[in-house]
């Protein structure tokens, strides 16, 4: 490891002892670290705000290629990373170097003069820093938990927001029922600032229009205002004065037709041209979001044994929900057994994520991870979920015993890393320096 990559990680290995709770939903603490540093986030440039459960990460990449796209530079703040801090902070759509990322921290630790703040309220007030003393023409900024309460809700008036669809995630520190995650969302609504709806259940759509109109920002609702849908193998989107045609997007699987027309709706609200939409839209990428791997150390095991991987950082039951739809229809394409190798973090629900596959998959091999909430939970433990959601399950002492258990199969088939971010980044990082676990 070189001598900068470690100071990096004993920076971050300081940031996360600054407070003695990992999350701790609240906007105080940063703002009075911001207010020591000169206000960066008062100097950003025009900011698209992300919330939601899940596809937030991927409309944030169709929004930045688009942006891209029409000539802008884009700064982009999404989390967690896969591999390497870095990967959260893109200046001008590159990740931020170890040395520029290092000082920011430093100036940040001298400002907050030891007061308790969260891992992630100090990074992201670094972030603001870099964003705002480095020129970019946008700021897609993706909301860490929740919204309301969550650290990147600092900005007073971003340009858009945006909410993703709403599930239940997280319910211990946002609530247990999905109406109040889907208000809480919605915290991220400004007076007088647009919020494109994507799709939403009833109860989730009923609390975020209820909480937009409290704050008195104007909505844009799929299905009401806009749509979108494939059509002869391409994206279409419809509001009351367009109709794009467009490609399919980059990103696989169907559920990202839903995150593609918010990205859409937003370009449309923002008058973007046409032909920048559909170029963003079909040069999309998003590592982890159903990534095909063939090579590296587990891509080459696959890769000789004539057999696919995939990796997906789904972690709760909707996307669960959304892979398996995605991996039914790649089944009806190319017929190969499905084996999926996954773990979780604690407080997920393993039994509800596994029922998505009962039926569709052979069998689940469970393995354990490194995370930065308290590691993973026990492959044991995984298992028996998984055996009582109806799928048959062993466990494997790790990734590279796990990939040569799921090779056995036959015929050659298809295999799924998925579960947590946290091990699909552990994939992605194996026969390279290991990835850096953080707290937030």
């Amino acid at each position: 490891m070189s001598t900068r990559r470690q100071a990096l990680d004993d920076a971050l290995a300081r940031l996360a002892r600054l407070h003695p709770r990992k999350i701790d939903l609240s906007l105080g603490r940063l703002q009075r670290l911001l207010a020591a540093l000169g206000s960066p986030q008062e100097q950003l440039p025009p900011t698209i705000h992300v919330a939601g459960t899940n596809g937030k990460g991927s409309t944030c990449a169709f929004l930045a290629e688009m942006a891209r796209a029409k000539g802008e530079r884009v700064h982009i703040y999404t989390s967690p990373h896969l591999v390497n801090f870095n990967e959260r902070i893109l200046l001008d759509s590159k990740p931020v170097d170890d040395r520029t990322l290092i000082e920011a921290f430093a100036r940040c630790e001298a400002a907050n003069f030891g007061e308790p703040i969260t891992f992630f309220e100090i990074t992201t007030a670094a972030a603001f820093l870099l964003f705002s003393e480095h020129p970019a023409d946008r700021l897609i900024l993706e909301v860490g938990m929740g919204g309301r309460l969550d650290a990147t809700n600092v900005i007073a008036k971003p340009a858009l927001t945006v909410i993703t669809p709403v599930s239940l995630d997280h319910q211990e520190f946002l609530g247990e029922e999905l109406a109040d995650i889907a208000r809480t969302k919605a915290g991220i609504c400004k007076f007088g600032v647009p919020a494109v709806v994507a799709n939403q259940c009833d109860i989730a759509e009923a609390a975020i229009l209820d909480e937009a109109q409290k704050i008195g920002a104007p909505t844009y609702v799929w299905g009401r205002d806009y749509n979108a849908y494939m059509q002869h193998g391409r994206l279409v989107f419809e509001n009351d004065s367009q109709v794009w045609d467009l490609p399919a997007p980059g990103l696989l699987g169907p559920h990202q037709i839903l995150n593609a027309g918010a990205a859409a709706a937003c370009a449309a609200m923002l008058q973007w041209p046409e032909e920048a939409v559909a170029k963003g839209i079909g040069d999309a990428r998003w590592p982890g979001r159903l990534q095909r791997v063939s090579t590296g150390p587990i891509g080459d095991i696959a890769r000789k044994a004539d057999s696919e991987l995939w990796l997906d950082s789904g972690h709760n039951e909707a996307a669960a929900k959304a892979l398996s739809h995605a991996l039914a229809d790649m089944d009806e394409r190319e017929d190969r057994p499905l084996v999926i190798i996954a773990g979780f973090t604690p407080g997920k629900d393993v039994e509800a994520w596994c029922s998505q596959f009962a039926g569709l998959a052979r069998r689940l091999i469970a393995v354990e991870f490194k995370s930065g909430r308290g590691g993973s939970q026990s492959a044991a433990d995984v298992a028996a979920a998984c055996k009582r959601a109806g799928l048959e399950a062993t466990t494997a002492a790790g990734l590279l015993p796990a990939m040569k258990n799921a090779i056995k199969e036959r015929p050659s088939p298809r295999i799924l890393i998925s579960g947590s971010l946290y091990l699909v980044g552990e994939a992605l990082a194996l026969g390279d320096e290991p990835p850096h676990i953080t707290p937030g």
